[in-house]
């Protein structure tokens, strides 16, 4: 197709593998050191950053130079802001229960599990869902409406996601609240702001690339695997398992949206 190096765009995929698969397993070998795998979490952000800009470095003279810096300036600011929000919030703790119960069920030794189960997992999931990220910078030609669309669909996801996560820290920072359920600000909209700005995000990036509809076809995958992680796997649906037995929990889940945010109702 014309506008597109096909044949780059190849190349590009197979450094951002092994970019991606760098990222963790240098965060396998921080985590060893450090006693606890919860620093992968860190890392997931920070993947999808190394990745937009080993593609910028590699794509230089191949696609829009406008593309390329709006794909890499967006993904760079969303990896970095979640990277540091999440190091953040887990600085002084122990393991996550999450991989705790998943370790503790391991058979044989417990850092290959981990490997395998957690590290080369979210490796792959980084470099399958920035396929739309790594396409951007082979699209040839000036920027149109779906970079602007895109850009605001990211832009509002971003919103969502740093402002709940801010609301959230300062509740949680309120002794007063302890055992209670955030159900202020956005929480009030939906049980899951961070979650749905995550979605907003990743369409708003794959709008990017769908003013070459052959080249959206091909990385469609990418924000559908992410709205199913977000929704079914270890986004909404894991943290809600959760929950569920918080006194007030269920009175809030029945007042307020699932994901998509609408005002709340009545008490």
């Amino acid at each position: 197709m014309n506008g597109f190096a096909w044949a780059d765009f190849a190349r590009n995929l197979a450094v951002g593998a092994g970019t991606a698969l760098a990222v963790m397993l240098v965060t396998f070998a921080v985590a060893l050191r450090a006693g606890v795998h919860r620093v992968v979490d860190v890392a997931w952000g920070i993947g999808f950053a190394a990745v937009a800009l080993v593609s910028y470095v590699l794509s230089r003279g191949d696609g829009s130079e406008g593309l390329r810096l709006l794909v890499t300036v967006l993904t760079v600011v969303w990896g970095l802001r979640l990277a540091v929000h999440i190091g953040r919030r887990g600085r002084g703790h122990g393991e996550d229960p999450r991989y705790a119960a998943m370790l503790a069920r391991a058979p044989g030794s417990q850092a290959l599990y981990a490997l395998r189960k957690v590290y080369l997992l979210q490796g792959a999931l980084v470099w399958l869902i920035s396929l739309p990220v790594q396409a951007a910078y082979y699209v040839t030609g000036p920027l149109t409406w779906w970079a602007g669309a895109g850009t605001a669909l990211w832009a509002l996801g971003l919103a969502f996601e740093a402002v709940g996560d801010a609301q959230l820290a300062r509740f949680k920072a309120d002794p007063e609240n302890r055992g209670r359920v955030m159900d202020r600000g956005l929480w009030a909209w939906t049980r899951h702001p961070n979650y749905f700005g995550d979605f907003c995000v990743w369409w708003g990036l794959f709008l990017l690339v769908c003013v070459q509809p052959a080249v959206a076809a091909a990385t469609l995958v990418s924000p559908v695997v992410m709205s199913l992680l977000l929704t079914m796997g270890s986004g909404k649906a894991l943290l809600e398992r959760h929950m569920a037995g918080r006194p007030g929990y269920a009175e809030y889940r029945a007042r307020t949206s699932g994901f998509l945010p609408r005002p709340p109702a009545r008490r």
